[in-house]
């Protein structure tokens, strides 16, 4: 028999593939060709009937698809650590919002999102979820990192940095995503800010321009009680019930936080299939509530996982926040068997995929599938004994290196290190953006 000629055959010690079947398969491999995964089985039959150009063996690895953060900021990566200790409304309104208004250009926002891919291509991230300013910026750096990005263009009633007024916000918008047309790398959906910041008529003119041209609609939406309060007392509703009212609650919304939801909305939620990005460390850190994740699932509703912005989480890490929400939804519970390993890893995964639209095609390892790969290697005697890999990666995720990345099949980390990304030139420039920045805390 002949074998087939094969670009990459990949084999680990354990291969977590998530679908079909989501658990654990020993000493089994995958076989790339060109951006998609061509096969995947027990190494001993790849290796029967694949002629690979490259096999690359990781014996005490863990092989599992690309990571997904369903929800980011990535420019705000540079300005972590300058709002500590704040709830939602003063950060926003007293910190963050004045600082932006003084440091965002195409400078900040390029410097800030390649420091942000290089973070999150270190930890197993292949796909990031984005709403930003100048997101044209955003795209261009994450095409020459081969990063794979969701660009939640952002749309505004005010004047920003980036856009006049809102008009300005839908114009640039799609701009961006006639720029980004056949681009494989880049999609691109509505990025309403939230509804308290953009007006009824903006909401519905999104939904409008989002069924036409079939994006998605990224949202902050419920993510404090007091945001959920200033609606019933504004509008006699919350606003879940302003967007289901009109007809915004679809397969095509990502609704970010969730923290304040009642059983009636869920059951919205349910039955509209639109999906919750759960961003357990931001809400934590910044006291906004819990994400009701058992809920949620009991009804049936898909979860994604987002790390959210680095001023608000302060890291990028999709397993770390994979690995939180597991922890809430057992704490929520009161249940040991709550937020199950597999589970909270599925959400970091798959169900970002759908969360965003693309499940044909990411979140897991099936023959077809877009060849989003990593593989983690043990960091340390700290990842040992391994009885577990789920475990393993989701509870002591800082035991582990994502040693290897391939995005659509092209490696862009080795050894744990960046490929595309030239680090000291980007650590000048992080330096340089620093510097704007404690210049201007020091003015106060």
């Amino acid at each position: 028999m002949q074998k087939i000629i094969c670009d990459t055959l990949i084999d680990a010690g354990h291969v977590l593939p998530i679908a079909p079947e989501n658990r654990a398969f020993k000493n089994h491999g995958l076989v790339l060709q060109g951006d998609r995964i061509a096969a995947i089985g027990p190494l001993p039959t790849l290796l029967e009937n694949y002629a690979p150009k490259e096999h690359l063996s990781f014996p005490e690895g863990i092989l599992i698809p690309g990571l997904i953060n369903a929800h980011g900021h990535a420019a705000m990566t540079l300005l972590r650590g300058v709002g500590e200790d704040m709830l939602l409304e003063p950060w926003l309104r007293d910190r963050i919002w004045p600082m932006e208004k003084d440091l965002v250009s195409p400078e900040f926002v390029a410097t800030g999102t390649e420091l942000a891919i290089t973070e999150m291509l270190g930890r197993g991230v292949t796909t990031f979820v984005d709403m930003y300013f100048f997101p044209e910026i955003t795209a261009d750096v994450a095409r020459r990192a081969h990063m794979r990005c969701l660009l939640a263009f952002p749309i505004f009633e005010g004047v920003t940095n980036w856009a006049r007024d809102v008009d300005d916000c839908f114009r640039l918008g799609f701009e961006l995503h006639d720029t980004a047309r056949g681009n494989p790398l880049i999609d691109v959906a509505f990025g309403p800010h939230a509804p308290y910041t953009v007006s009824r008529a903006t909401l519905e003119r999104v939904l409008m321009y989002s069924q036409e041209l079939g994006l998605g609609v990224h949202i902050h939406l419920h993510e404090t009680a007091a945001e959920v309060a200033a609606a019933r007392a504004r509008e006699g509703r919350s606003w879940i019930d302003v967007l289901d009212q009109i007809g915004l609650l679809n397969p095509q919304l990502q609704a970010v936080h969730m923290t304040q939801v009642t059983p009636a909305e869920v059951e919205r939620f349910a039955e509209t299939g639109a999906h919750v990005i759960h961003c357990p460390g931001s809400n934590m850190k910044l006291a906004d509530g819990i994400c009701p994740v058992n809920t949620l699932d009991a009804a049936g509703v898909n979860v994604a996982i987002g790390t959210d912005g680095g001023a608000s989480n302060n890291g990028l890490d999709v397993l770390h926040d994979a690995r939180l929400a597991s922890l809430l939804a057992k704490t929520e519970a009161r249940r040991a068997d709550a937020g199950k390993a597999s589970a909270s890893l599925y959400k970091a995964t798959l169900g970002g995929a759908r969360a965003i639209g693309r499940e044909d095609d990411l979140g897991s390892l099936e023959p077809g599938k877009l060849a989003d790969v990593v593989v983690f290697t043990p960091a340390s005697l700290a990842a040992w004994p391994l009885h577990d890999p789920f475990a393993a990666l989701l509870h002591h995720g800082s035991a582990w290196n994502a040693n290897a990345v391939w995005v659509g099949g092209r490696r862009t980390v080795a050894d744990g290190k960046p490929l595309l990304i030239d680090t000291a030139a980007l650590r000048g420039r992080i330096e340089t953006q620093t510097r704007r920045i404690a210049a201007l805390t020091a003015r106060g």
